[in-house]
Parts: C-alpha cells; sequence; structure tokens
C-alpha cells in the first residue's frame, strides 16, 4: 500500500506544527495532527468500506471523513426502514449494559461515531453491512463491532440512558419533566445534540419551585445560558408571588439569588414584601430541619432571639449574607409598623435604619422631595399588581410621604388590559381613617412624580415585556393632571405581572 509522504506535500502554513507520531493497530506511521482522518492507508480502506465512500474520492477530498459529514452521509444513505429491523451492527457497552445499535441511528451521536470511527481505525471487527450510495449489500457473516462508553456523570442513570439511546430511533419520544435531568446530561454525553435541545426546551417549560434549582445548576453544568437565563427570569416574576409561600425557597442558591434581586425587573408587591422573603430565606437557611413555611411571627421570634450585643448582619454568620440584603431598597419602607418591627428583631445595622430613618424625615419636611434618591431604575420605590384569570379589575391604595395614589389594572376583552396610578384625596379612600392612622397628609395640590408602569407575561414559553417607558409629570387632584398615562397592552399570557415605579424629583 502506497503511503502519504508528509514532506512531499506543498508548504503551507496549516502545516508547520510539529509532527507527531500515532499508533495505528500494528503500524507507527508519522502523520500531520491537522489530517482529518485519525488513521493511515491501512485503516482508510476498511473505514471508506463501512462509511458507503469511495476510497479514491475521500483522497481527494479528505473533508468527507470529518464527523458532521460522516453523520450527514448516513443520514442520506440509511433512509431503508427494513434496515433497521435487521440485526445489529454495533454493540455498545456502557453503565453494565450492552445495547445493541444499527449505524444509522448511531450516527446521530458525536460520541458513538467517534468511538465507533475509532475502532475501525484499530482494525476492529467490520461491522454487519457495509453501505454503498443509493445501494445496500448483502449481509456479510462477520463478528460485530463493539465499543465500550464510560460515564462519569452521577446524573446519567440506566434508565435515563435508555431513554437518551431510544431518542436515537424515536424523534418525538414523550418526556416527562422527572426525568429531564438525567437525560440532558446523557444527551450531553453521547453529545446528542437534537435531544439536547428538547430537553433544554422541556426544562424551560416546566419550571416550578420545586425545579428551578436543579435546572438552574443544570444550565450553569453543562454552560447552557439559554436555560440559565430561563431560570433567573421565571425567578424574577415569581420569587416574591410563588416562591415566598414554598419550602423550596431554601433551595435558591445565593448566586441566582442576587442576581435576581439586582435585576430591575424583580416584580414585588411591595418593598416589605421582598424583605419578608429574603428574611425567609434566611431563616430556612439556618433551619434545614424545618418542612412547612412558619408564620411570620415565628420567623421574627426566631431573629430576635440572638443576643442583642450586635445586630444579625454584623454578625459571622449574617456577613456572608450581606450583599443579598444590600441589594434591598430600604427607603420604600414607610409605614412606620413595618420599620418597628426592623428595629424589633435586630437583623439591620442601626445605621443604616438611622439613615431610613432620616430620609424620611427630610422628605415629609419638604414636601416629598426624595431628595437622596436619582436613578429610577435602581432606586425607585417599587410596587405591583398579580393580574390572573379571574380578575376584570385590581387595584391597590399606597400612601407614601401623605400622597395617597391608587395602582389600577383593567381587563377590556379577552386579550386587552390597561394598566395605571392615579393620585386620590385621603378624604375619598373607602377607609380613610385606616390609612391616614398612622400617616402624615399632604394638602400640596401638585405633586411632581417620576414614574414608570411595567406588565410582564408568558407566552408560549417566552415572557412578553411591556412598558410605558420613564415619565415625569405633576399630578393633582382632577381629570385629567390626576391620572398617569396608561400602558394599554394586548396578550394572551395570564397571570399578568404589572410593576409600578416612581420616585417624587426636586419640585
Amino acid at each position: 500500500t502506497k503511503m502519504l509522504n508528509p514532506v512531499s506535500r506543498s508548504p503551507h502554513k496549516e502545516h508547520k506544527a510539529r509532527l507527531e507520531r500515532r499508533i495505528v493497530g500494528s503500524t507507527n506511521r508519522w502523520r500531520l495532527p491537522q489530517e482529518p482522518f485519525f488513521g493511515d492507508l491501512l485503516a482508510l480502506p476498511q473505514m471508506c468500506q463501512a462509511l458507503g465512500i469511495d476510497i479514491e474520492e475521500s483522497l481527494k477530498n479528505p473533508e468527507r471523513l470529518r464527523i458532521p459529514k460522516i453523520q450527514k452521509i448516513f443520514t442520506e444513505n440509511l433512509k431503508d426502514k427494513a434496515s433497521q429491523n435487521g440485526e445489529a451492527d454495533v454493540t455498545l457497552e456502557c453503565l453494565g449494559f450492552k445495547w445493541e445499535l444499527h449505524q444509522p441511528q448511531l450516527f446521530q451521536s458525536e460520541t458513538l461515531t467517534k468511538l465507533y470511527l475509532a475502532a475501525l481505525g484499530r482494525g476492529g471487527s467490520s461491522p454487519h453491512r457495509a453501505l454503498l450510495p443509493g445501494k445496500v449489500q448483502e449481509r456479510s457473516r462477520v463478528k460485530r463491532m463493539i465499543i465500550s462508553l464510560k460515564i462519569n456523570d452521577p446524573a446519567v442513570t440506566r434508565v435515563a440512558f435508555a431513554t437518551a439511546l431510544k431518542n436515537l430511533y424515536l424523534k418525538d419520544e414523550e418526556m416527562n419533566v422527572e426525568e429531564v435531568l438525567g437525560v440532558l446530561a446523557s444527551a450531553h454525553v453521547l453529545q446528542f445534540s437534537r435531544l439536547f435541545k428538547r430537553c433544554v426546551v422541556t426544562m424551560m417549560n416546566g419550571l416550578r419551585p420545586s425545579t428551578i434549582k436543579n435546572f438552574y445548576l443544570a444550565g450553569l453544568r453543562y454552560k447552557e445560558e439559554q436555560l440559565t437565563t430561563a431560570c433567573e427570569k421565571w425567578l424574577e416574576m415569581n420569587l416574591v408571588p410563588l416562591m415566598a409561600t414554598q419550602i423550596h425557597l431554601r433551595h435558591i442558591p445565593q448566586e441566582l439569588l442576587q442576581k435576581v434581586l439586582r435585576s430591575p425587573r424583580l416584580f414585588t408587591f411591595s418593598e416589605f414584601h421582598l424583605l419578608k422573603t429574603l428574611l425567609m430565606w434566611a431563616y430556612l437557611q439556618l433551619n434545614s430541619k424545618i418542612q412547612a413555611i412558619p408564620i411570620h411571627e415565628t420567623m421574627l421570634t426566631f431573629f430576635n432571639s440572638f443576643p442583642k450585643k450586635c445586630c444579625f448582619l454584623d454578625r459571622d454568620i449574617g456577613q456572608s449574607w450581606l450583599p443579598l440584603f444590600l441589594c434591598l431598597r430600604l427607603h420604600s419602607i414607610t409605614s412606620g409598623r413595618d420599620l418597628e418591627e426592623l428595629r424589633h428583631i435586630n437583623f439591620f445595622p442601626e445605621s443604616w435604619l438611622i439613615r431610613v430613618t432620616a430620609n424620611h424625615y427630610h422628605a415629609v419636611e419638604s414636601g416629598g422631595d426624595m431628595a437622596h434618591l436619582k436613578d429610577l431604575t435602581t432606586q425607585a420605590v417599587r410596587f405591583g399588581l398579580l393580574f390572573d384569570q379571574e380578575n376584570t379589575t385590581h387595584s391597590k391604595m399606597i400612601s407614601i410621604y401623605g400622597f395617597f395614589f391608587e395602582i389600577k389594572g383593567i381587563k377590556h376583552d379577552t386579550t386587552s388590559y390597561s394598566f395605571y396610578m392615579q393620585r386620590i384625596r385621603h378624604t375619598d379612600l373607602d377607609s380613610p381613617s385606616t390609612i391616614c392612622e398612622h400617616s402624615a397628609v399632604s394638602l400640596k395640590s401638585e405633586r411632581l412624580v417620576k414614574y414608570e408602569i411595567r406588565a410582564q407575561t408568558l407566552v408560549e414559553g417566552r415572557w412578553q415585556e411591556f412598558s410605558t417607558n420613564q415619565i415625569t409629570q405633576k399630578f393633582g387632584f382632577v381629570q385629567p393632571c390626576c391620572k398617569s398615562h396608561a400602558l394599554k397592552i394586548q396578550t394572551v399570557g395570564i397571570p399578568i405581572y404589572a410593576s409600578f415605579a416612581f420616585i417624587f424629583p426636586l419640585s
């Protein structure tokens, strides 16, 4: 057999790399590292026979022997369904089992393709059939090819691996959320891209409190940015309304939680709701045996039980969580009752609470101006409405520095909604005594407000986002100046997460 001589080739920058020696069967040949096939000419005829490729053509066009090209050849040449009913061509030894596979299916996996071609290159037994384009030759009576695969990923179970191999034969095999992690890991090991993408889509559609942690960690492990982004987005919307009442809250990784807390898209009913959710997360980290979400008073009692010589965040155990609580906008908590609760549990440094109280005092003294707040995106006071299928109208009354607003959502028809905020007099409240009992009341006829109204909803696996963008407007008591610009949206998504963010700039 004639052998290619590397020295006789025309010089090329690509081939200036040092030649390497590679053992191929019982031979010991010089070869270039850049050569597309891994064996020498002694193994090449056997490989070409198995692939149904003319050897002369492969020498003229070595690119045909690269893995993607080989997979394409098998896709085109092995469409005869009858061939699938015959005996297997390859036995795969893996996870203590022997799996029988056929060439057309095996070549969908890059890992199995490489193992198979490596076995051919070592001079292993030929497979049952040799295939030529457009024609199936008679079955040769030779020993079946055996290949072995060692898997170190603990997420790959025998059942999950069997499901992955089954998907080599069945394109749309059903997959449930409970088994998808193992199947994803198996698809990654096999380098079976079609199945891997299906698993990612299944996981993105199966996000819920019980799966969010494992799906997020899987996205990180396999560097699947689409999945990790989907987990972050889902948690931005559901941290307060859903996770806050679930024991699965304790499993959210701190890194993920911090990303979500920093997001300008984070949904919350109010800043105090977000604070309670974060306190509950901390409580669950410290009480690993608790199997149900406790009542709010139980959590407060726990944190209040620590010695009073320093606050919780100044303790060693609280220092690692400091970045999380720095993400909170404590200046948005204006209720005297809520602020008193924070002092009572001795969780935050006294300097934080003094600064918050001082800012509130100066804002009230200056007619509501929030001089310490400049950036609406990162510092705004936040409120939210969760508009679900049962709502035709949904509203909430809020008060801050003596000003009263109603935030409201209206459903006009099956797909049309609008969201807005309007200023109201304290005397027009349904129960003014309840809201105003511990609140200041401003009699200023106008209040300058910088605000943004956002709405987000999930439709067929994709998040739709709507916004008024940032608007600065003077609010009075009478139409039309008492009402904000309305955010009007068209969507089939439910629920709708509507967020209202505003600050009172210097007037």
